[in-house]
């Protein structure tokens, strides 16, 4: 990790002391957290409570209002942070020249290396309020560090996988572009790219997405590359000299119609696609479509994009739309910006040691009260194979003949064993969508399409 140079003469002196501590590229993920995690553990490792076994899990007490479902993603990110949660020189040395920790602390953190288990919803999966999505097991020390990565990843990457679900749902057999990230921070955007296609986007204009997850992209031109020329006829041949008859020309800088003629005019029937971004959506794809197919070009495809949700998609259905890009909408959640997951002590043992049995607890506070135990999950089926219903168990679950296990493990004694690749995800998410009620695709607002059971009396376990 290299500091940003500071070129002379252009800051103060304070700007340059900040300057020099800032880095490039972060290579550990450890200080992605909040201060009481560090608090709590400082204070438990002088307590002699700190090595007790201990169990958190990530759940939601309920849905974003009006929501069916929630979608999990991020579960591939989170492993990576795991992996990488180490506290090195520069972080031991903030740490202590901050007052954060004390010496002895940070000696602990020094070594510090996550040798638990982790289990949970694989991503792309479904989830309803209370279903434990994730379980972490380990020392209280080991496992309270790493709240904050956790919820961090899981809470943004959830919503909007959770948002793209439903774009996708009323989208149908139309391909989605994400298209979203001079929406939102420039990181956040990688993300969002890497959750939306797990929940059924075909591709992002995102190139650091597709590097970085093998995520399809595409893009072509915007507004500014037709105004850049001295006609939109000059712009029209630059982009398809250079990239094709196949490519999407963009038609409502000026005027929709001449655009279209133009477009049809230079590249011929085998145009690939025209892209419509503002005005009435609908109105204009079906002149646009009459105006296509009467020039001939009735294999080229209209893209529809512009402050699109999935309800705006939706109101397009009928109209001859071939695709949608969103952006916005994505980005932020579609006004769930947050999963609202939490992560939660549920189990912890009386003493050290890997023989301690755990014993449940559990908060008892107004309007947020958890459910004490170590859990389980399954989906429940009925005899036609939909999901009538999401079990909880407190201790290991007796699953019948058309129970579903939902939780998977992702790491095992500090080694990540739960990687897979992105396509396992998208096509999990494409079997569990249709396994859930018709009820669960609709956009209008409802309950949960699941009821979540909770069954308290199982074992404990050991």
């Amino acid at each position: 990790m290299r500091p940003i140079p500071a070129a002379a003469g252009d800051l103060d002196a304070s700007a340059k002391v900040a300057a020099r501590n800032v880095r490039c590229v972060e290579t550990s993920t450890a200080l992605l957290t909040d201060q009481y995690e560090l608090t709590m553990l400082q204070a438990a490792l002088r307590a002699g409570t700190a090595e007790r076994r201990a169990v958190f899990e990530v759940f939601a007490r309920s849905l974003p209002a009006g929501r069916r479902y929630g979608v999990v993603a991020g579960t591939g990110r989170l492993l990576d942070a795991i992996a990488d949660f180490r506290f090195g020189t520069d972080e031991l040395d903030f740490l202590t020249g901050n007052g954060i920790v004390d010496e002895p602390t940070a000696k602990w953190l020094s070594s510090y290396r996550f040798t638990g288990d982790v289990y949970g919803y694989p991503e792309g999966e479904c989830y309803f309020p209370n279903s434990p999505i994730l379980s972490v097991e380990g020392t209280f020390a080991e496992a309270v560090l790493l709240e904050t990565v956790v919820l961090s990843i899981l809470n943004y990457d959830s919503a909007i996988a959770s948002a793209a679900s439903r774009m996708a749902v009323a989208a149908g057999d139309r391909p989605l572009i994400e298209m979203g990230s001079r929406r939102t921070h420039e990181r956040a955007a990688v993300s969002a790219a890497r959750a939306a296609h797990i929940a059924g986007f075909a591709t992002t204009s995102n190139l650091a997405a597709g590097r970085a997850y093998g995520v399809p992209t595409g893009g072509t031109a915007a507004h500014a590359f037709t105004m850049l020329h001295d006609s939109e006829r000059h712009a029209f041949e630059a982009q398809l000299a250079s990239l094709g008859d196949g490519t999407t020309l963009l038609v409502d800088t000026y005027d929709v119609e001449r655009a279209v003629k133009t477009a049809v005019e230079l590249a011929g029937p085998a145009l690939g696609a025209v892209r419509i971004d503002s005005g009435d959506l609908a109105d204009l794809a079906r002149r646009v479509r009459a105006q296509l197919d009467a020039l001939g070009a009735r294999a080229t495809r209209i893209i529809v994009t512009g402050d699109l949700d999935e309800h705006g998609i939706a109101a397009l259905a009928a109209a001859p739309v071939d695709g949608y890009g969103v952006g916005t909408s994505l980005v932020t959640g579609s006004g769930a910006p947050t999963a609202s997951l939490v992560y939660k002590l549920v189990a912890r043992a009386d003493r050290p040691g890997e023989d301690a049995p755990l014993r449940p607890v559990a908060k008892r506070s107004t309007g947020k009260p958890t459910i004490g135990g170590r859990k389980r999950a399954l989906r429940r089926l009925d005899v036609h194979g939909v999901a009538c219903a999401e079990v909880v168990t407190v201790g290991e679950p007796a699953p019948g003949v058309r129970d579903r296990l939902l939780q998977v493990p992702l790491v095992r004694g500090g080694e990540i064993v739960g990687r897979e690749p992105l396509t396992a995800a998208r096509d999990r998410h494409r079997a569990v969508v249709a396994e859930l009620p018709p009820q669960a695709r609709q956009l209008s607002r409802g309950e949960p399409a699941l009821p979540t059971e909770i069954v308290a009396d199982g074992p404990q376990g050991g």
